[in-house]
C-alpha cells in the first residue's frame, strides 16, 4: 500500500499496489501495522455499505461530534464516485476548507479520515457502491450535519446532483 498525504491534516489517499496474472489482481487493502505506522487508527468496529442506483446521488455532508468523533476509511467498491471532505474542526488552521478526490473500484484506492472531518460523496456512475470502516460505533445523538452547496465551504461538484435525501438537502447554514 502506498500512502499519500492529502490537504486535510490526517486524510490520506491509500492507494493499492496490485500484483497482476492470468488470474487477476491482488492486492492488500487494510494492514493494522502499517496503518499504525502512520498514527492512523488500526482498529475500526464497524462497517457500513452504501448502495446508489442513480449517477448524480449526493450523501452527505455527514460527521460525529467530539467525543464521538470517527476515523473513516472509504472505499468505492462498485462504480466511481467523487469523495469530499470539508475539515470542521474548529481549532484546526484549515478549517472549513474541504478536498475532493475520485474513487472507484477499478483502482481500488481508498480514502482515510480523521475524527472531525465532513464526508459526503457524489455518484459518478449508476450503480456505485461505497463501503465504510469507523473506529468508533455510530452515536446518533453526535451526528451532525452539512450542505454540500453550503457557502462556507465554496465547493464545486463535478456533475449535477440528481438524487439528494431531504435531510441532506435542508440542513440548516453551517454554523461554528
Amino acid at each position: 500500500m502506498k500512502f499519500v498525504r492529502l490537504g486535510i491534516p490526517g486524510a490520506w489517499r491509500i492507494e493499492i499496489e496490485p500484483a497482476e496474472d492470468e488470474r487477476g489482481r491482488f492486492a492488500r487493502t487494510f494492514s493494522a501495522v502499517e496503518f499504525a505506522a502512520h498514527g492512523l487508527a488500526s482498529s475500526f468496529v464497524q462497517t457500513s455499505l452504501s448502495t446508489n442506483r442513480r449517477r448524480g446521488t449526493l450523501r452527505g455532508l455527514h460527521w460525529q461530534e467530539t467525543p464521538h468523533g470517527e476515523a473513516k476509511l472509504v472505499r468505492c467498491v462498485r462504480g466511481r464516485i467523487y469523495d469530499l471532505a470539508v475539515d470542521v474542526r474548529p481549532d484546526s488552521h484549515i478549517f472549513r476548507q474541504h478536498l475532493g478526490i475520485e474513487l472507484s473500484a477499478a483502482r481500488g484506492d481508498a480514502l482515510y479520515l480523521p475524527p472531525g472531518v465532513a464526508h459526503g460523496f457524489l455518484t459518478l456512475e449508476d450503480d456505485s457502491e461505497v463501503h465504510y470502516a469507523m473506529d468508533v460505533a455510530h452515536e446518533p445523538g453526535a451526528a451532525r450535519g452539512a450542505r454540500w452547496d453550503d457557502p462556507a465551504f465554496g465547493i464545486v461538484l463535478p456533475a449535477p446532483v440528481e438524487v439528494i435525501s431531504e435531510r441532506d438537502r435542508d440542513w440548516p447554514d453551517f454554523a461554528y
